[in-house]
């Protein structure tokens, strides 16, 4: 049998981890955390059209007209455009993920696309 100061402690904890988890949510606008990689990201959100190269060269991305994000003109866009881009969508075809992603993981993003030319 449990005392009830063993009860109410347990209590207290238990309100504590709910308390610490309702924060956590709120943090996050009450979403789910997405992943924080770069490269993980653009897997799920953009190679689909994009390709795992940049190229656009995949089924969907052809039927789309995808950009080849390692191209002159889209690497000539300014970091402000590209994160644009990928928080807005581009026409519509390309969704926006301004309600997704954070800031953060959207700089991170513009970051990788960056370096999807160097390859």
């Amino acid at each position: 049998m449990h005392t009830r100061m063993e009860i109410r402690r347990a209590g207290w904890t238990l309100a504590a981890a709910l308390a610490l988890a309702a924060l956590g949510m709120l943090s996050l606008g009450g979403r789910a955390a997405p992943p924080q990689d770069a490269a993980t990201i653009y897997r799920q959100k953009c190679a689909l059209c994009h390709a795992p190269d940049g190229s656009g060269n995949t089924a969907k991305g052809r039927s789309v007209k995808a950009k080849d994000l390692r191209s002159a003109a889209v690497q000539a866009m300014s970091d402000a455009a590209l994160a644009d881009a990928i928080a807005k969508g581009k026409g519509t075809n390309m969704d926006g993920y301004a309600d997704e992603l954070t800031k953060d993981q959207i700089q991170a993003l513009v970051a990788y696309i960056r370096q999807l030319a160097k390859k």
